[in-house]
């Protein structure tokens, strides 16, 4: 489990003037991504304040270890060397870009992050999708089986399923409203056209850094050390789709034609100071399975993060208005931990490897404020939603935009952000 140390002080600044206060990228972050500066060819770097720090003109001044992984247009190798290669990396950084006597050397290096394209981090051999936000599992469940909302086996096993590694953009990528079969309750037979409920959710994503092998568990002791870092992930959801297929075998088509992440990889070792209690079960809720339960991952194996949707209606853009706020909550509403959906995802011997990309399924408070989907916000469309143009929305209209926003918080630390996760959905072909 990552350390706190040296760079995580929240009195260290940057001669990189725009991280210094920045909401999302100082020195204290020091996320990972793929970008190519103008017309190069895609390369790994760093953001730091409105800037991204190409990594390979860096190698000579890196640790062995991670300067051979830094040549390639993924950061696949540099996420599956041990956590303290990643460790020594960002200490590394943390001092080149704090102390002014390496600025002539590092300063070249620099692009502006206007002037750049960014790409996927990874590329993705698998993509599995989890359900461990509880509020989001007990009020989709109250949709359909009020007295009823949680199935029996959903507070022994986390639950999930396998998505669709090929469809997987990056932020800003134009989102195609799908098609598909869908069915209402009073339809004679089901038709086939676009989707009437789209929807999005509001994730975490989970990727994976050093994997296993085939047939070998991850112990729960030793799963955060298989954890490269964490981004941002909206599972778009066609949700009419979605109600007429899933049964027996759960989502398919409703789930696979688009899934957005933010670009940047934020490492497991800048949110070390963030780390918090896993909030104590219910009372009278069963005790994880020993294979899932390690004292050290319930004392701090949860996250001090803050969530946000937002959304702008192309009208509301057109008019110069603010994104409306339509939730915000926080990541501690997961049922289970990060460590708990990776020793459960291998436990039956399925091999993860670098850059594997796993989603903690729709996170939602208590609260309605909290909401994670606009199929809760709604209750399945029974209550519109009211933008500032007077619109309204239960689902997703063409030309609406969704942002997703996460900020880690913690007394005594420097807050460190995300980035922007966000997409516009397009009329369906």
């Amino acid at each position: 489990m990552s350390s706190i140390d040296e760079t995580h002080d929240p009195k260290r600044v940057s001669w990189v003037e725009s991280a210094n206060g920045h909401p999302d990228f100082p020195i204290q972050n020091l996320p990972l991504g793929i970008f190519s500066p103008g017309r190069h060819a895609a390369r790994p770097g760093v953001a730091i304040g409105d800037y991204i720090l190409d990594l390979g003109g860096l190698a000579g001044l890196l640790p062995d270890a991670v300067a051979h992984t830094l040549s390639g247009s993924t950061l696949n190798a540099l996420m599956g060397l041990p956590q303290g290669d990643r460790v020594a990396m960002r200490r590394k950084l943390s001092e080149l870009l704090s102390e002014e006597a390496h600025r002539g050397i590092v300063e070249p290096l620099l692009y502006h992050v206007d002037e750049c394209a960014l790409h996927l981090p990874a590329a993705i051999g698998d993509y599995t999708d989890f359900y461990v936000g509880i509020h989001h599992a007990t009020n989709v469940g109250a949709l359909f089986r009020p007295d009823n909302p949680l199935l029996p086996n959903y507070k022994y096993v986390p639950i999930g399923y396998h998505g669709r590694a090929s469809s997987v953009r990056i932020s800003g990528v134009e989102v195609m409203r799908p098609n598909g079969q869908r069915k209402g309750p009073n339809d004679p037979e089901p038709s086939f056209g676009p989707s009437l409920r789209l929807d999005y959710e509001l994730e975490l994503g989970i990727w994976v850094g050093q994997g296993n092998a085939l047939g070998a568990p991850i112990l729960i002791g030793e799963a955060s050390r298989h954890i490269a870092g964490y981004c941002l992930l909206n599972d778009w959801s066609a949700r009419d789709v979605q109600a007429w297929e899933y049964q027996p075998l759960g989502p398919f088509l409703a789930k696979n034609f688009h899934t957005t992440i933010s670009p940047w990889v934020v490492t497991a070792e800048a949110l070390a100071p963030f780390r918090t209690a896993q909030p104590a079960r219910a009372e009278g809720d069963p005790a994880p399975l020993p294979y899932l339960f390690d004292a050290a991952d319930q004392r701090n194996g949860a996250y001090a993060l803050e969530l946000e949707v937002r959304i702008s209606s192309a009208k509301m853009r057109e008019q110069g208005l603010a994104p409306f706020r339509l939730s915000k909550g926080s990541s501690t509403a997961m049922y289970w931990t990060m460590a708990q959906i990776v020793t459960h995802h291998a436990s039956g011997g399925c091999n993860l490897q670098p850059g594997d990309l796993i989603g903690t399924g729709t996170l939602s408070g208590a609260e309605p404020s909290a909401f994670g989907s606009l199929l809760e916000i709604s209750q399945g469309g029974k209550e519109p939603v009211t933008l500032p143009t007077g619109e309204t929305r239960t689902f997703l209209e063409d030309g609406d935009e969704v942002t997703l926003r996460a900020v880690a918080n913690a007394d005594g630390y420097a807050p460190i952000g995300f980035g922007s996760c966000s997409a516009v959905i397009v009329p369906a072909p």
